[in-house]
């Protein structure tokens, strides 16, 4: 079956990790919106919890330099991309070329950002001069 846009959209529109979900969390009572941490401060407060709920698989060669589809066959998403790197220690696309491969469980990201993007109570906020 072919994956179009729309079809993809829709997919992902139900993901628990898709960024445009997390909008209304982080609105704060008086509108303005306030983020978390960088997502790299996250992953790595987070890295041996991820590691220690991962599989290691053999590496696919059609992975080469594409961390995006392994992303995308992994988890259903090519958002993941960055992480997959991350936990394998690739610093590069061009790099990401393995014998073996580390897996984070979908449930263990999801336990993550649970934990660590919590909804901010920020009521003093008023805007922001550019």
């Amino acid at each position: 079956m072919t994956i179009t846009i729309d079809k993809e959209a829709r997919q992902n529109a139900r993901l628990a990790i898709d960024p445009n979900f997390y909008g209304e969390r982080y609105k704060t009572v008086n509108g303005i919106y306030t983020f978390p941490s960088p997502t790299l401060e996250a992953l790595d407060k987070n890295l041996y919890y991820l590691l220690k709920n991962s599989k290691e698989k053999e590496f696919d060669r059609k992975y080469r330099q594409r961390p995006d589809y392994l992303s995308f066959d992994e988890y259903g998403t090519v958002q993941l991309a960055q992480l997959l790197m991350y936990v394998n220690g690739v610093p590069t696309i061009e790099e990401f070329d393995l014998d073996k491969v580390v897996i984070p469980s979908y449930s263990s990201i999801i336990e993550m950002l649970r934990d660590k993007f919590s909804k901010q109570d920020v009521e003093d906020l008023t805007e922001v001069n550019w």
